[in-house]
């Protein structure tokens, strides 16, 4: 039976979706959830993460800018996140979710930043940018949409998905969404966009753990 076409794009954002939600209910080590969501990669996404980016080292500088912008506010503002907006019952509250034990535990941090880093980037710009921007430009056909192809409603319906998923700080991830949605649209690379998300998560991350703000790791 010939798999669906959609398969290597969505099936490692729907396992990682799902990790989450057991995460929830039961407690599963970083390491396990790390190793898992790169298992789903390998084994579905090999193919479409063929190629290489077109330009690597402005992916690089956009990524150290949407880490700019992302925390941005905190910094110039420490009370902006207390403001209704971004703290109520619909999108959460501005606090992390790392057990204090974990903070200094250098295996958890080691995954955890993996995730961040390595898997997260991948998976969600297959599921975002890779699938998403063109299953809605073309529903019954999305392979014939090339990568990086505009529609002010795949373009829009994707920056405003992508801020929902980042709960009380849906503000800047409706920025990060609309530059790496341009991002993509700019290179038509997928690799670009993943080298720019990566480099983001990896400043972010050193950012948590060196200046202890572990409310970004929600």
């Amino acid at each position: 039976m010939k798999k669906h076409p959609a398969i290597p794009w969505v099936a490692p954002f729907l396992a990682f979706i799902l990790l989450l939600m057991l995460q929830r209910l039961i407690p599963i080590p970083a390491a396990v959830r790390f190793l898992l969501s790169c298992a789903a990669i390998l084994i579905f996404s090999l193919h479409p993460l063929r190629g290489r980016p077109s330009s690597p080292l402005l992916s690089v500088l956009l990524g150290l800018a949407v880490f700019a912008i992302w925390v941005g506010p905190d910094v110039i503002a420490p009370a902006w996140r207390q403001n209704f907006l971004f703290n109520n019952s619909v999108v959460g509250h501005p606090a992390g979710n790392t057990p204090p034990e974990s903070k200094n535990d250098p295996l958890f941090l080691f995954f955890r930043i993996a995730i961040s880093v390595v898997a997260v980037p991948i998976l969600e710009e297959l599921f975002w940018r890779g699938w998403l921007m063109r299953w809605l430009i073309d529903p019954n056909n999305f392979e014939r949409v090339p990568l990086g192809a505009y529609s002010p409603m795949a373009f829009w319906v994707v920056a405003a998905l992508f801020a929902s998923e980042h709960g009380s700080y849906w503000d800047v991830g409706l920025i990060t969404g609309i530059i790496y949605n341009w991002w993509m649209i700019r290179t038509r690379s997928l690799w670009d966009c993943i080298i720019a998300h990566a480099v983001t998560n990896a400043a972010l991350a050193a950012y948590v753990v060196l200046a202890g703000q572990w409310q970004y790791w929600l």
